[in-house]
């Protein structure tokens, strides 16, 4: 196999139920804190499950013009505004209009949101949308000046991965100098909370919002939803510049399989997840024993957090009693389309600051999920080589390797 070029995350935008930027998730991350409240937003007094991991509508950035910052709906702001953040962190922003910067965004659902919005407001729920409304990614290329090319990826929960994915590709083929590349999800509306509670898949913990998640654990009933998500500025390790202000950790590998069983019940045969893991390995040069973390998809849910450990126990064999494994879903939520996104940088939290994000409300570790958990508080521990496995409705299957960057 031929070694392929190192590329590099240099840059961090981010919002989620635990804070704005990548220090203050960090931060909220390895204290354990649980961004997880009951929905105020809209009334849930009919609903199962009345609490989720919600998020403020950011402040317009200073770099961006008021009047057009406030014509974008609340999804199309919070996307402009973590790729400013990432822009500023990697220090491009200023060098914007040089730069061949293409963007590549798992946006879930949409024009649902836009549904959602007229429907509250009053409007006619399946009022159609008006003719010069533009998708998301448009819009917030319009706005940054941004030139290069640009896609949406639509893969559910593993949206983000494939879209790192689909950056490196770019940078390697030389097609941009710099890639923009995440996930955004704003997916707690009275439809989604409504769907998946009929569907039996979340939490009904309502009295306890931060104890509701509970993955990988004995008492576990459901997930609960999120909101946020995050964008990685991405540039080839050969070409950035000498005084790049920093560099988070090198995209290693991804792999990508699908199940094709089922269109929310994961597979109980491990095979096609499995082979994305080890997809990822390869194409990192990682063998299983190198691993120091691994983030799980872990939901909360009985059926999908015993096959993951399934898996994970087949994947890493022997040695998975000494790779550290944890479900930052107990703190965030799950981010549905955005999921991958903030748990990369749940992962960059690992290697940045030598200490592995916990598993909250882990207190009865179920033994059809036996794993080394890092259970309920932060494990100090040097991080080299992180592994975020994210595996989204309808059978998406994807991996991440990232390492800290040589």
């Amino acid at each position: 196999m031929v070694a392929s070029p190192k590329n590099w995350i240099t840059g961090v935008g981010a919002l989620s139920a635990l804070g704005v930027g990548f220090e203050e998730i960090s931060a909220n991350l390895l204290a354990g804190k649980s961004g997880i409240r009951e929905v105020t937003d809209f009334d849930v007094t009919q609903h199962p499950c009345r609490i989720a991991a919600t998020i403020d509508v950011p402040t317009r950035p200073r770099e961006l013009d008021q009047s057009a910052y406030d014509r974008l709906c609340p999804l199309e702001q919070c996307i402009a505004t973590c790729c400013v953040q990432s822009l500023l962190d990697a220090n491009l922003w200023p060098r914007r209009s040089e730069l061949r910067i293409g963007l590549v965004l798992g946006v879930a659902a949409e024009w649902m949101l836009h549904w959602d919005c007229d429907q509250r407001s009053g409007g006619q729920l399946l009022r159609e949308l008006a003719p010069d409304r533009r998708p998301a990614i448009e819009l917030v290329l319009e706005l940054l000046g941004l030139t290069g090319p640009t896609v949406s990826v639509a893969a559910a929960c593993a949206s983000a991965n494939q879209a790192l994915g689909l950056a490196c590709h770019w940078l390697e083929l030389g097609w941009v100098d710099v890639c923009l590349a995440g996930a955004f999800d704003l997916g707690v509306t009275p439809y989604s909370l409504a769907s998946f509670g009929n569907l039996r898949a979340l939490s009904r913990r309502n009295d306890e919002p931060t104890l509701a998640v509970r993955p990988f654990d004995s008492d576990r009933d459901g997930m609960v939803l999120g909101e946020g998500g995050a964008v990685f500025a991405l540039e080839r390790a050969a070409e950035a510049p000498l005084d790049v202000r920093r560099v988070y950790a090198e995209v290693a590998g991804i792999g990508m399989t699908s199940d094709a069983h089922h269109l929310v019940c994961p597979n109980p045969d491990p095979t096609h997840a499995v082979a994305a893991i080890h997809q990822a390995l390869r194409y990192a040069r990682v063998d299983v024993g190198e691993i120091d973390y691994i983030n799980a998809h872990a939901t909360g849910t009985p059926v999908g957090d015993a096959c993951e450990a399934r898996m994970l126990r087949t994947v890493l064999g022997p040695h998975v009693a000494k790779t550290a494994v944890s479900s930052t879903k107990s703190m965030t939520g799950h981010l549905l389309g955005a999921a991958a996104a903030i748990e990369a940088l749940a992962c960059l939290t690992a290697i940045e600051h030598g200490a592995i994000p916990p598993t909250i409300n882990l207190d009865r570790p179920d033994p059809e999920c036996q794993l080394d958990h890092v259970a309920n508080s932060a494990r100090e521990q040097p991080v080299r080589i992180a592994v975020s496995n994210s595996f989204g409705f309808g059978g998406h299957n994807t991996s991440l390797v990232l390492k800290a960057a040589a």
